[in-house]
């Protein structure tokens, strides 16, 4: 006799808790790392120097231009040829982190270029340096400018979370398909995985990014 909705979380609830926890740690581990290399690519595409230029376009092109299941792939079973072996976990959300981080930079440098010119102009006035004038002037303002496309990245980031447990990993998506193959209750195992998606996405994600967009907006005097 196939268990209904709630008898199926009351047996399997335990299973579906632990495979949250790692997504969540793989979306705020992936996170962190997409939003580095989004900062640091975004300013390598503004540079005056070719090569530096020229390394970020590269990367940028690469990653945004291949599957994201391929580089997961290459990262956890083609670099040990190369001698360099992670660990599924760390596959994992290096090769999230490394994606969303190709997207990211072209939102990090469209945002800095929206930055009215005004603003540049008055803080070469001030004689600030380079460094100086990008963190205290015109990133702030840029974030801004870049907060609500990067809610709709992370978003994207925490979905495709969801293929690394094509490599094992125990994340909510690998829980969900190992109960499916044992119980053959499809529609309450994915079903549940996809609530839990969405309330992740809805009730923690979007408005985590609207209040931080607020913040901004108060600090800048834009409220």
């Amino acid at each position: 006799m196939p268990l209904s909705l709630w008898e199926f979380i009351a047996t399997y609830w335990p299973d579906f808790l632990k495979g949250t926890g790692i997504t969540a740690a793989q979306f705020i581990l992936a996170t962190m790392l997409a939003i580095g290399i989004a900062l640091v690519a975004g300013l390598m595409k503004l540079s005056h120097n070719a090569v530096i230029r020229g390394v970020s376009v590269t990367y940028i092109e690469i990653f945004r231009g291949t599957s994201l299941l391929v580089q997961l792939y290459w990262i956890f079973f083609v670099l040990p040829l190369f001698g360099v072996t992670l660990d599924k976990f760390t596959a994992g959300f290096v090769a999230v982190g490394m994606n969303l981080g190709a997207y990211g930079a072209e939102l990090v440098r469209g945002g800095i270029q929206s930055v009215p010119k005004g603003q540049w102009e008055a803080a070469y006035a001030l004689s600030m340096s380079p460094a100086k004038r990008m963190w205290r002037i015109i990133l702030p303002q840029a974030l801004v400018n870049m907060l609500p496309p990067w809610g709709n990245l992370l978003i994207e980031l925490l979905k495709n979370t969801a293929l690394v447990s094509l490599i094992s990993v125990t994340d909510l998506m690998f829980v969900a398909k190992q109960i499916n193959g044992s119980t053959f209750l499809s529609a309450q195992a994915f079903g549940l995985a996809l609530i839990v998606y969405y309330v992740f996405a809805r009730f923690i994600v979007t408005p985590f990014m609207r209040w931080l967009e607020g913040v901004m907006r108060r600090k800048l005097g834009r409220a």
